[in-house]
């Protein structure tokens, strides 16, 4: 038996402002933008530049109880983890674009981390893990 994850839905407020930030200030590729008559929504995926790995479903919120988890969805821990091979220069490209770090900058024994918010308060880890050796 062979499985994966394929897609993790991430609720947002709003289509364009979610792909705005996701493009513009963290890289990641516009891997689908197609509109779905029959429900009145889009199907919106974005991946990290030159993954093959998961990707994200951008899914608004269409009911008042789904809005209550934008920028919520685990209860304030780390949601996600964007994995790099170059932690200084993403990091501070992405300071320069004004992305919110929660704390500083650490070596742990895996890596180099930080802790970051998406533009709705979701915590990600920045990650450059340690090279096996």
């Amino acid at each position: 038996m062979q499985q994966s994850i394929f897609h993790i839905a991430l609720v947002v407020r709003d289509y364009d402002e979610a792909i705005e930030f996701y493009t513009k200030k963290l890289h990641f590729t516009l891997v689908e933008d197609t509109y779905q008559p029959e429900q009145d929504k889009r199907w919106v995926v974005v991946a990290p530049p030159n993954s093959v790995g998961t990707s994200l479903l951008l899914a608004r919120a269409s009911k008042p109880e789904q809005g209550a988890f934008v920028g919520n969805q685990t209860g304030g821990r780390v949601f996600l983890f964007l994995q790099t091979d170059d932690f200084w220069r993403d990091y501070n490209d992405m300071k320069a674009k004004g992305i919110h770090f929660v704390r500083e900058p650490r070596e742990e024994s895996y890596g180099t981390v930080v802790v970051f918010e998406d533009l709705y308060g979701n915590l990600w880890d920045l990650v450059q893990l340690k090279a096996k050796g």
